[in-house]
């Protein structure tokens, strides 16, 4: 189909809930190979769709060459923990150390409406985290805490364009 742009940090649709996703249609088929072509550009592990400016709850992911996709994910059976390097499509530039669980256990469904359940663990783990946390308006750097999150909110504050007068 179509590589989409990435919507970038202050676009309103990536602060925002996304809605359950309630028809499998050819729509949604559109969307998932357009996620799926925008996250085969070398370099992504990941894109949600609001980050190509679709508010609905369904993102693709490309880890260790294998690229899916998951509708309506739920997230459950975190164990252990990681704490390694995380970026963003949508802050480009910017990547901070990232606590996450090591490994996930995320249920959904694929694109024709049949049960999908991924076991992530390392760095699939993470992705699958990361994009399902795009799908309820968060960003990764919500996550962080102490120096590295005065850090990144610096360097937020850095590369933000800066407010439009009245």
């Amino acid at each position: 189909m179509t590589v989409r742009p990435i919507r970038l940090f202050g676009d309103p649709v990536l602060r925002t809930e996304c809605d359950p996703v309630t028809s499998f249609d050819q729509e949604l088929r559109d969307l998932v190979a357009d996620l799926e072509d925008t996250v085969r550009v070398p370099g992504r592990a990941g894109v949600a769709a609001p980050q190509i400016g679709v508010s609905l709850r369904v993102f693709s992911y490309n880890v260790a060459g294998q690229v899916g996709h998951l509708v309506n994910p739920v997230l459950s059976a975190f164990a252990g923990e990681q704490d390694d390097e995380e970026a963003c499509l949508s802050l480009p530039g910017l990547g901070f150390p990232t606590r996450r669980a090591m490994s996930v256990t995320a249920r959904g469904f694929d694109q024709h409406g049949e049960p999908l359940v991924i076991e992530g663990t390392g760095f699939l783990a993470r992705a699958l985290q990361h994009e399902t946390g795009h799908l309820s308006g968060t960003l990764y750097i919500d996550t962080l805490t102490g120096d590295v999150r005065r850090q990144a909110l610096r360097e937020l504050r850095r590369i933000a364009p800066a407010p439009q007068g009245r």
